[in-house]
């Protein structure tokens, strides 16, 4: 009875902030309540999406700076058509827009 009781940690409470303050006893139902709509609408008043990469995070402030690395990094990986963009020539050759626009402009293609 208390054996399994320690067993399964269900002496230990978790808090998390961002369900507002509630406390979860056993890692079990913490774990668990990360998929929970209480947490899912606390994520969602922060502005914040409740993804895989926010998993184990309790504080609030935790979390805001996260997605502001996250949405940071998002944004530099994002595709930029005017730089990444690639045309090709009639011969084959793989030019980028800007290169592809100039030489076109200047009617060597």
């Amino acid at each position: 009875a208390y054996w399994l009781f320690k067993l399964h940690g269900l002496n230990h409470y978790y808090q998390c902030e961002i369900c507002g303050g509630e406390s979860y006893r056993g890692r079990r139902n913490f774990e668990l309540h990360f998929a929970d709509p209480k947490h899912a609408m606390g994520m969602k008043s922060l502005g914040i999406p409740n993804t895989k990469h926010f998993h184990g995070v309790t504080k609030i402030d935790d979390a805001k700076v996260l997605w502001k690395t996250l949405h940071h990094k998002l944004e530099q990986e994002k595709f930029d058509a005017s730089k990444e963009e690639e045309y090709e020539d009639s011969h084959g050759n793989v030019l980028s827009r800007t290169t592809y626009e100039d030489l076109a402009r200047q009617g060597l293609l």
